[in-house]
């Protein structure tokens, strides 16, 4: 390697956007943060959106940054959250605010559908999630027509702003497999399905694999960024997918637990696991980088304790951080536990209420302070770790040797201590910033600096740090 490489990696996330330069000096890579911004919805006749003018400025003004940061740079990728999608005219203009997928609009509409779950599961291998881009569709299907009429396309979040720099209309692999529209095994869309639900074909885009060129960035952008053009590289464009694809994983037998708005808890696996067992507890076979299968569940997760903090400090007029909240938890004996998947906690207005009624609805009694609150969402997320542990090992018949940790939810060394204790497993945490690592690993095996995931992995191995908790 004459020079090192730097490859820029957009990680957008459902409360935060960041963009953080890649170095890799043909040892190690070396993780830049360069530019971050808050990524709030916003509320347009009592539906929940995304900002799509807020994401193209931040695109933007993150990449004037890192030019005047680390001067040139060699690619790009984007990763975001899943299912979300944008439809645009023949004139390739977005024709509504895409919404938010914690809106509530797709409440109900599943028992609508005319096919039965069980066909969709047979065939894309995932789970039921109210606000799977199927469902979202077709309640824009039925509540807007007139949409669908002006529809010539249909991307998704990365998909889109992938798009709004090189112009291009692709779909990538890894985050269409969250739609539950993408066949699990021909790794296409399921056509088959697409016409039970009478959804035009023409809006669905061709299929590329992470690790492909997207396109390059656009002149209009590179003469007002005064920057040169690089290749867009389609990287895991799911953000869970560019995680797995960032944790050094050991064993076969290793499992990973994302900790991030959702807690994903599963494994790596070659083929799709689709029987009763997985069917009934409710994994999902979603798409990996180099053609693997991410089986695993999903958990409400860190977003249980964003709005805790976020309520607290609304109703007390307090200036709480996730410190505080950890401390009070810390001297709390309570054995309160909520159920972090329960309909309630999914979106609530008031956390803290939601969890004090759970709480006595349950016959537990009633929460009453921050360190019982916050227990509360521990325990019910630890005890949920355990339970689909378990799951996970009777569907596949494999005893689970050890848990990696990764994603902001590692900075809680409570969490990570209390899921070693809850699942009786050994946790190594690390790496922090896994989407981002595996984004950057995805450009650099696109531009040629590795052959396999397992190269790429021995080299974040070198360039992460780790740390062990032993269940007490």
């Amino acid at each position: 390697m004459n020079k090192p490489k730097k490859c820029l990696a957009f990680d957008f996330g459902a409360s935060s956007g960041r963009l953080i330069a890649g170095i890799y000096d043909g040892e190690k890579v070396v993780l830049e943060e360069i530019y971050r911004f808050n990524n709030e919805p916003i509320r347009i006749k009592n539906h929940v959106h995304w900002n799509l003018k807020s994401f193209y400025n931040h695109i933007l003004n993150g990449l004037a940054t890192a030019s005047s940061i680390i001067g040139e740079f060699d690619s790009i990728g984007i990763d975001t959250w899943g299912v979300d999608y944008c439809l645009l005219d023949k004139e390739e203009k977005p024709l509504h605010w895409p919404f938010q997928y914690r809106d509530t609009r797709t409440k109900g509409i599943s028992d609508e559908i005319p096919i039965p779950f069980e066909d969709f599961y047979s065939k894309t291998g995932i789970q039921f999630l109210s606000f799977n881009t199927v469902y979202q569709l077709f309640t824009d299907f039925k509540t807007n027509p007139e949409l669908f009429k002006k529809a010539e396309y249909l991307l998704f979040m990365p998909d889109l702003f992938n798009h709004f720099l090189t112009g291009n209309m692709k779909t990538e692999y890894t985050i269409a497999s969250t739609s539950q529209l993408l066949n699990v095994y021909s790794k296409q869309w399921d056509f088959d399905l697409i016409n039970q639900l009478e959804f035009p074909k023409k809006i669905f885009q061709e299929i590329i694999s992470p690790g492909e060129i997207h396109g390059y960035l656009l002149d209009k952008h590179t003469k007002q960024l005064g920057i040169k053009s690089v290749p867009i590289i389609s990287v895991g464009s799911h953000d869970t997918a560019s995680a797995v694809a960032g944790i050094p994983l050991e064993h076969e037998d290793s499992a990973y637990l994302i900790c991030g708005t959702w807690s994903l808890l599963g494994l790596e696996r070659q083929d799709p696991i689709i029987n009763e067992k997985s069917l009934i507890q409710s994994f999902t076979n979603e798409g990996g980088i180099s053609n693997t299968i991410r089986f695993l569940k999903n958990i409400n997760g860190m977003f249980l304790l964003q709005q805790l903090r976020k309520n607290y400090n609304q109703i007390y007029n307090k200036n709480i951080d996730f410190p505080d909240i950890i401390k009070a938890a810390k001297l709390t004996d309570e054995k309160f536990y909520i159920n972090p998947n329960h309909p309630s906690l999914l979106s609530p207005d008031n956390i803290i209420e939601a969890i004090r009624s759970y709480c006595i609805s349950t016959k537990q009694g009633e929460p009453n302070n921050l360190g019982e609150w916050a227990l509360a969402i521990y325990n019910g997320l630890t005890r949920e770790f355990k339970e689909q542990l378990l799951n996970l090992e009777k569907i596949t018949g494999n005893k689970i040797s050890q848990i990696h940790m990764v994603g902001g939810g590692i900075q809680d060394e409570l969490l990570c201590q209390l899921t070693a204790n809850a699942t009786n497993k050994k946790v190594v945490a690390g790496p922090l910033e896994s989407s981002v690592m595996g984004n950057i690993m995805v450009q650099l095996y696109a531009l040629g600096e590795f052959s396999t995931l397992s190269e790429t992995r021995q080299v974040i191995k070198k360039s992460v740090l780790q740390k062990v908790y032993e269940p007490k």
